[in-house]
């Protein structure tokens, strides 16, 4: 919710003449009308010499004056705050945006016209007529905003439009605040399909590691407001000169990497069908789909960035950290766009350093040199799903060429489970297969855990 007070008319000399100058260009066309009508009358009447037309005109001329002076000296203040709700949608979904007007001064209002200013994408720019609102008073107005793109929409700022009980003078006082509204990608819900990866987590075997193994193995920590006193490790406070405690067993959680290839030169084509678009609609998909059943996961791009960031190795804590780690892995979605790069080579130096669990990736176009580098990237011991979308059959709505098929049959002899995605497919339906095909494999090639 922002909050913002437009300005309001200041006493000395310069400034009032400035706001003086400023209403009279808010003059509107009957306004200008009532005034241009007074002086031809004016003029017709001293040519003329006609007393009467004389002050006819003097009345056309003067009324539009009048109503400047009245509506620049006008005292009354309002207070206009918005709410966005939610402020994060998916694309294509609505959101509602209210807002509310209080009249904050002593005095009450006339007619005001309050408007709304919105990107293009998110719909038609709304304007509300508001009646008179008493001293003290409020008036609630919303409206709605739907975007079928990614990103990060600004609102605002919000425009109060004042009017003379005539029509013939208005001005425009502005507020100061904004709100920002985050489209995130629409995700698609995954059937619980069984996939290779890190030992059970939170799974059926629900494995722990234990942090406390003996008196001689013991790690403790820094003492935390908070913690139990009963777990004080008084020889280890003693050595470090500050009080630590025992560190609780914690449970170890199966990973999962999301690595979404955002390469300019592998992708072709735009708007909310192209192939990129159904890429990092997937990639959110899954991230959602294993936080939701336990996994620590992070989203790695080609560029080798990853998030969070801040957890072990990059990957999600728990808890609130979870949640935390989850919406801004969707707010970068939101956002991400196309890369410069040309190869996924900073990408396989981040998941060469260790052990990454489950890998599911979405590459674009792959030439020989990168189909290789993607082929080494699957580690010893944990699985590899990737989703391969070729710019070609996604532009011509064509079979899948011969060419993607050796990419996908070098993926699949480094122990890829490797699946080509024609066009308007659902992602449940590759899933779904993707776990069947590993079903087949090999029972020593991987290790047991619900994804």
């Amino acid at each position: 919710m922002t909050t913002a007070a437009p300005p309001g008319q200041r006493e000395d000399g310069d400034d009032d003449r400035g706001g003086l100058r400023a209403a009279l260009g808010g003059l509107t066309t009957r306004g200008r009308s009532f005034l241009a009508a007074g002086i031809a009358a004016g003029v017709c009447a001293y040519v003329l010499g006609q007393a009467d037309l004389l002050r006819v005109g003097l009345l056309l001329a003067v009324l539009p004056l009048v109503c400047v002076v009245v509506l620049h000296r006008t005292r009354y203040r309002v207070a206009g705050s918005r709410r966005l709700s939610p402020q994060r949608v998916e694309t294509g979904t609505e959101a509602r945006v209210h807002l509310r007007m209080d009249n904050v001064s002593r005095v009450p209002t006339g007619l005001l016209m309050l408007q709304d200013h919105v990107p293009y994408m998110l719909g038609p720019r709304p304007r509300f007529v508001l009646d008179r609102v008493e001293a003290g008073g409020r008036r609630e107005v919303s409206y709605r905003v739907r975007s079928d793109l990614r990103g990060r929409f600004a609102l605002g700022p919000l425009q109060l439009r004042l009017n003379d009980p005539f029509g013939m003078c208005e001005l425009t006082r502005s507020f100061s605040a904004y709100d920002t509204l985050t489209v995130i990608p629409r995700t698609e819900p995954l059937p619980p399909v069984r996939l290779a990866g890190e030992s059970a987590g939170y799974g059926e075997g629900n494995q722990r590691a234990l942090a406390l193994a003996g008196d001689d193995d013991i790690i403790p920590r820094a003492y935390r407001h908070g913690d139990d006193l009963r777990r004080v490790h008084w020889r280890s406070t003693a050595r470090y000169g500050e009080l630590m405690v025992r560190r609780e067993e914690q449970p170890q959680r199966a990973r999962c990497t999301v690595l979404l290839d955002t390469r300019r030169i592998a992708y072709e084509g735009g708007g909310p069908d192209s192939a990129f678009e159904w890429a990092v609609s997937g990639a959110a998909s899954v991230l959602v789909h294993m936080l939701e059943r336990g996994y620590a996961v992070r989203l790695l791009t080609d560029t080798g960035s990853s998030l969070p960031g801040d957890g072990a190795e990059g990957f999600t804590g728990s808890g609130q950290n979870t949640a935390e780690a989850a919406g801004l892995m969707m707010d970068t979605l939101a956002v991400v766009d196309h890369s410069d790069g040309a190869g996924l080579s900073r990408a396989y130096d981040v998941l060469r350093g260790g052990h990454e669990g489950l890998l599911v990736a979405f590459v674009g176009d792959l030439d020989e040199e990168q189909a290789a580098l993607a082929a080494r990237m699957r580690q010893r011991g944990g699985a590899a799903v990737a989703f391969l979308l070729d710019s070609g059959t996604w532009l011509t709505g064509g079979a899948v060429t011969g060419a993607v098929e050796d990419r996908l049959r070098r993926l699949r002899e480094a122990g890829w489970t490797a699946l080509a995605v024609p066009p308007g497919t659902r992602l449940a339906q590759l899933w779904q297969q993707a776990g069947g095909a590993q079903n087949q494999a090999p029972a020593a090639d991987t290790y047991g855990g619900w994804s």
